[in-house]
């Protein structure tokens, strides 16, 4: 999740396709004979992720300096065109390590195998809610809410209250105000199909959708068309005169119209409806049949560690899930604290994932 400017930067790394984040610790060995014992340890250690990884320059050189190893970062596109690529080279992979794939693809990766165990130095300090996989394929590194999002103003001008939970969005003074994701193509607007799956079971999600359906609710394709072009509250939205004050964003949205405002405002523009959303937990796994095994735990380590947590927020717009880590203050006074988002375990959503988006296409966009 991004504001315009971020989006602006995060296209040219991904147009850049491999970026290498600095080069401390030296470069790539040459190749040596196949089985060669004495063969030096590669030091250069690759990390495969979706086009939002971020993580500032001083903290990452921090790493490499102290690890000897240089971070090589391949960015794929979004989470999932990223983790169809490693199952595609299963075996074989681009890299040593993959980060970003959430709960809702979750069971796709480990059926199909794609990373070995590893347990992190440093998972004892992770909070044990986010610790979905016991045997320790893959590490919790980050958790976002998926939540609706609503543009202050509008509501304050019309003297409506803003909506606040799932059941409001189907209410008449909110018709024709809610732009949503595809649930086919987005990874909120999947999130939010799940939030409404853990609120209405799965015999009555249905029934809500189609309320909303009946209410007005818009469908684009990604978070970028919904939150920069149709939403009222955001800084792109305005530019681009999006009449709909209600979007799926995320519950570190808020915060982000602040950091980039210009000037920057002393209050978000924009709130959160709590009781809207769902929680988001991303994972880094070391990749089986890694070439550089030993750099890719080292990476998982730092991916986990203190420095690298209290970095992230501000960075990549997430949560940490250590619990010794400390929010910006940009968190604290302007984002929210989602008390309890919904939910659906992980084996749910393998079970049901598929047929559910195809119910939903049916029901709200054909």
């Amino acid at each position: 999740m991004s504001t315009t400017k971020k989006i602006a930067g995060v296209a040219l790394a991904a147009a850049l396709g491999v970026t290498t984040l600095s080069a401390c610790g030296g470069g790539d060995t040459k190749d040596k004979p196949a089985g060669a014992s004495d063969a030096p340890k590669s030091k250069t250690v690759t990390l495969v992720s979706h086009d939002s990884f971020n993580v500032t320059d001083t903290v990452l050189k921090e790493f490499e300096q102290q690890s000897g190893y240089t971070v090589k970062v391949l960015k794929s596109g979004d989470a999932g065109a990223a983790l169809n690529q490693e199952i595609l080279t299963k075996g074989s992979p681009r890299g040593d390590v993959f980060f970003g794939v959430d709960n809702t693809l979750l069971s796709r990766a480990l059926d199909n195998g794609i990373f070995a165990p590893y347990e992190a130095k440093g998972l004892a300090d992770v909070k044990p809610e986010y610790v979905l996989d016991k045997e320790h394929r893959v590490t919790p590194i980050d958790s976002g809410d998926i939540c609706v999002n609503y543009d202050k103003a509008y509501f304050a001008d019309k003297k409506i209250a803003p909506p606040q939970t799932l059941d409001d969005l189907t209410k008449p003074e909110y018709k024709n105000l809610l732009v949503v994701e595809n649930a086919a193509t987005s990874s909120p607007g999947l999130g939010f199909l799940l939030a409404s799956v853990g609120k209405y079971g799965e015999d009555g999600w249905k029934d809500y959708w189609s309320k909303l359906k009946a209410n007005g609710v818009e469908v684009v394709d990604g978070w970028e068309q919904a939150y920069n072009e149709r939403f009222s509250g955001s800084a792109g939205g305005k530019k681009a005169k999006g009449d709909r004050p209600l979007v799926v964003s995320y519950a570190s949205s808020p915060p982000v119209e602040v950091l980039y405002g210009e000037p920057q405002p002393a209050e978000a523009p924009t709130g959160v409806s709590t009781g809207t959303c769902f929680r988001q937990i991303e994972f880094a796994g070391l990749l089986k049949g890694a070439k550089n095994e030993e750099g890719g735990k080292a990476l998982v380590d730092f991916l986990v560690s203190k420095k690298f947590q209290e970095d992230m927020p501000l960075q990549m717009f997430v949560n940490p899930v250590t619990k010794d880590a400390a929010l910006p203050e940009l968190f604290t006074k302007h984002g929210v604290v989602i008390e309890k988002p919904e939910n659906v375990a992980p084996e749910t959503i393998a079970k049901n994932r598929e047929q559910w988006v195809k119910a939903w296409t049916a029901l709200v966009v054909k």
